[in-house]
């Protein structure tokens, strides 16, 4: 059984930017919205990913971490491609696909896997933050947050870019998996931290793995 996290804030706030510390090899990185990484470090990119790629990219499950970048993109692209479809059946069906990506994610994958939903954030009538999709009636059908077990708020002040842990709706993390509300923004020291709370097995690098199977012959 794999994890879906979901990594949730508005556009600068420095989603993509927290992938800067993981080492080629170590995470695959499935580019939904077609945008170059926002660092000089190179990462294993797979560009205009859709779902059929996504999913059957995680089934390989070459990485135990992935990164979906951003997955909101998803039900953006779906919508635009079915514009001119009367009726809420289409709706209905991109509610349907997220879903089913999240099956994937969970079932579809190693239980030392995890994945991180990189998407933008949204606000319904109340103020209250949501993860963004495509309308009230996909809001209804498919509350993003509540289908996973960590959301991480990214925030910044110009100067630095951070994680809310917890405290400040939707933010939220397991007891005790982070020791402060706020910390710095590095997916690859929360992706440690994660494995260390849950004893998953530690990131690997598919590099290290080819090299020690050519090695071995």
């Amino acid at each position: 059984m794999g994890f879906a996290v979901l990594i949730l804030g508005a556009s600068g706030t420095g989603k993509s930017t927290s992938l800067r510390n993981f080492k080629k090899g170590e995470i695959g990185v499935l580019n939904v919205g077609k945008k170059p990484l926002p660092f000089r470090g190179k990462l294993d990119v797979a560009n205009t990913a859709d779902y059929e790629l996504i999913e059957k990219t995680l089934m390989k499950n070459t990485y135990n971490a992935y990164a979906i970048d951003d997955s909101q993109f998803l039900m953006v692209y779906e919508n635009f491609a079915h514009a001119y479809e009367k009726g809420y059946d289409k709706f209905t069906k991109m509610a349907v696909n997220f879903q089913e990506l999240l099956n994937v994610i969970i079932n579809g994958t190693s239980n030392d896997t995890i994945v991180y939903l990189l998407h933008h954030i949204d606000f319904d009538d109340m103020g209250r933050a949501k993860a963004k999709t495509i309308g009230k009636m996909l809001d209804q059908q498919l509350p993003i947050e509540s289908a996973v077990p960590i959301t991480l708020l990214t925030q910044t002040d110009s100067e630095k870019y951070t994680f809310i842990t917890n405290g400040l709706p939707p933010a939220k993390s397991p007891l005790g998996m982070f020791e402060d509300k706020e910390i710095e923004n590095d997916l690859r020291m929360v992706d440690e931290t994660i494995r260390a709370y849950w004893e998953l097995a530690p990131l690997r690098n598919v590099n290290d793995v080819k090299t020690a199977k050519k090695d071995a012959k």
